[in-house]
């Protein structure tokens, strides 16, 4: 127990916590002797520092005798948990959690076995070669079935084939993992993207421009235009053909162009690098329907 659970005050938490989350994550539980919900979480963390064997180390630290730490750290009700990684706070919870949800929350902080294979995919992705990256995302989801960013990076790479199996494959997992992975705004986008990726699928692109040459207020081929534009990542594209349809009309096909372009905004608001083009569009917007 002493290798991996060890009592901290603030004269040695940067030796202790800080210098020690360079090499294995820190799990710091912030409590004090008269706290109830902290007699149930302690032996729960206890027992789990054992278990995982020097995975991690466990960090305690009684907060009324180290009131600058708990101010340092917001802690504004204990028990609290804070996570360091890389001499950083990287996750946290508060109260007396179940057993469960303890285990999931430090499973989230230890590199899985299969993070090798998952780098090697994205590696060959970066070279240009998706099947090679297809294929060993494939493994490392099958070292490690429980390692849900693998099945979002796959999602990722079947999104970028861009063929119908590929897309279903892409359903199929997001199905799969969607409701239990910790990173909710990134599975809604992926969902987002798979939307607008199957509705712009297999669409000649140049036969919709000429129809809206000919007909401006063919909307159909605005709408149809704006997923594949979509699809082929053209975003800025895609928002103009969605803000004419609904400048156009905003009612119809049951507000098709309103709903297509907040499906975009969900899309991209995971992704930092269109902030400003999503902020340009969503003024848009507000100013065509006001």
């Amino acid at each position: 127990m002493a290798d991996n659970s060890c009592d901290v005050t603030v004269a040695d938490f940067d030796e202790k916590v800080l210098a020690a989350s360079q090499a294995v994550p820190v799990i710091v539980d912030f409590w004090a002797p008269w706290c109830q919900p902290c007699k149930i979480l302690k032996p729960i963390l206890e027992k789990l520092a054992a278990e995982y064997g020097g995975k991690f180390i466990l960090a305690k630290v009684n907060s009324d005798e180290n009131q600058e730490l708990s101010a340092r750290y917001g802690v504004r009700g204990i028990p609290a948990v804070k996570a360091f990684v890389g001499g950083q706070m990287v996750d946290e919870f508060t109260g007396a959690l179940p057993e469960g949800q303890v285990r999931d929350f430090i499973a989230g902080l230890i590199p899985s076995p299969a993070e090798p294979l998952r780098q090697e995919a994205l590696t060959a992705y970066a070279a240009g070669d998706l099947a090679q990256a297809r294929q060993l995302m494939a493994q490392a989801i099958n070292t490690d079935p429980t390692y849900d960013t693998a099945y979002l990076d796959f999602v990722e790479l079947c999104l970028a084939a861009k063929e119908d199996d590929a897309l279903a494959e892409a359903r199929q997992v997001l199905d799969l993992v969607g409701e239990r992975a910790r990173d909710a705004g990134r599975v809604e986008s992926l969902r987002a993207r798979l939307q607008l990726a199957t509705a712009g699928a297999g669409v000649d692109v140049a036969a919709l421009r000429a129809r809206i040459d000919a007909d401006p207020a063919d909307l159909d081929a605005r709408l149809q235009l704006a997923n594949a534009l979509a699809a082929a990542t053209d975003y800025r594209g895609a928002f103009e053909q969605l803000l004419a349809i609904v400048r156009q009309d905003r009612k119809w096909n049951e507000e098709a162009g309103r709903k297509t372009m907040l499906t975009l905004f969900t899309m991209l608001g995971a992704q930092p690098q269109f902030d400003d083009l999503v902020r340009e569009f969503r003024v848009a917007l507000s100013r065509t329907l006001n």
